[in-house]
């Protein structure tokens, strides 16, 4: 590997194989005396942009908007609570002396795992509160999670974190804070450098484990956008995006040096590993009993009566809040619900058909 040169300025990142350099002050502005993180407004930009594809869509999942919008508040604060939460359990040393610390959010410090917790934790009891059904949520949810975790991982970018080890890869990078922390936390063994176990060095550039994250979930809110009108169960999905993020995400944790750990192993890296062999071992159940069926006993909660039923009364309701007429509305409702149906067992259908000329007739 070729040596990288050694950067005093704290602020500047560089990718030497790219001949890409910045410089950026993690720090965006100061307000009333409070300085305000990109990493928290890129945080929040991908959230805003996962409510904005999220919320269109709802009808097509068979949920009323208003009734989830209180899901995805809970799932929300529920996410930020429970990231939160695994960071500071697992990091607990460096907070213990400190309280005050653990509610400082501005620097980093939250776990994607303990958000994935905590949203499935708050947002399910509400959505059983607001009889919001849980799997269809969990489904339009994770495509919105996967493009704000795409957005998200820019603000590791900002920081300089959550980088890998050393390499001359195109995309390898370094920067002032990255070579400070690798001098700084580096312990010497044998005339060696190393990172919580790994042998580094600040000589050298490093994985950006940030990007490939953020690729990752990237070409996984695609694939998963791409597969809505093809779904043939609720849940589908979540398994799906379960088993997809898990499986990226035990490669690139493999790559990191600044995991949280459980003894010698990556917490991250086990959670990641347990959660694709389960998610794809269910996914392969369902196909089985899916074709064995051939399809029967497979309802979609959008095909339903309930489902109908919910977003028709919605409908009244806020047709009653504009003044306007019900007995028109109702009729325009039920008839875009009853186009947006048939379209969707005529998908359902095609699919079936085509599966079957590819797979030979269910038996």
């Amino acid at each position: 590997m070729e040596k990288v040169e050694r950067i005093n300025d704290l602020n500047q990142i560089s990718f030497p194989n790219l001949d890409l350099n910045f410089n950026i002050n993690p720090t965006a502005f100061t307000i009333f005396g409070i300085e305000i993180q990109w990493y928290g407004i890129i945080i929040t930009f991908g959230l805003l942009l996962a409510i904005l594809f999220c919320f269109p869509k709802m009808k097509k999942f068979g949920l009323d908007a208003d009734r989830a919008t209180d899901a995805v508040l809970g799932g929300i604060i529920g996410g930020i609570v429970g990231a939160r939460a695994y960071y500071v359990i697992f990091q607990w040393d460096d907070y213990k002396n400190d309280l005050l610390s653990v509610f400082n959010l501005r620097n980093g410090g939250l776990a994607i795992y303990g958000g994935l917790i905590g949203a499935v934790l708050v947002g399910g009891i509400v959505c059983k509160l607001r009889k919001v059904k849980f799997l269809p949520m969990f489904d339009i949810s994770v495509i919105g999670f996967s493009i704000g975790q795409c957005i998200g991982r820019w603000g590791n970018f900002i920081n300089q974190e959550a980088f890998g080890t050393n390499t001359d890869s195109l995309f390898a990078m370094t920067g002032g804070r990255i070579q400070r922390t690798i001098i700084n936390e580096t312990a010497y063994m044998d005339g060696e450098m190393f990172l919580n176990g790994l042998n580094m060095s600040e000589e050298y550039a490093v994985h950006p484990c940030f990007l490939y994250e953020s690729f990752w979930c990237l070409l996984g809110f695609i694939l998963l956008s791409l597969f809505i009108k093809r779904r043939k169960y609720d849940g589908q999905l979540t398994l799906m995006y379960i088993a997809w993020y898990g499986f990226g995400r035990f490669f690139i944790e493999g790559l990191r040096t600044d995991s949280l750990m459980i003894g010698e192993l990556k917490a991250s890296q086990v959670f990641a590993g347990l959660c694709t062999i389960t998610a794809v071992t269910l996914l392969i159940m369902m196909k089985i009993k899916y074709k064995r069926s051939g399809g029967e006993g497979f309802v979609l909660y959008v095909n339903t009566e309930e489902s109908k039923q919910l977003l028709l009364e919605a409908e009244k309701a806020r047709s009653k809040k504009t003044g306007d007429s019900d007995d028109d509305d109702d009729k325009d409702y039920v008839s875009i619900i009853s186009d947006e149906n048939a379209t969707n067992e005529n998908t359902n259908t095609e699919n079936e058909i085509t599966e079957e000329n590819e797979n030979g007739t269910v038996n």
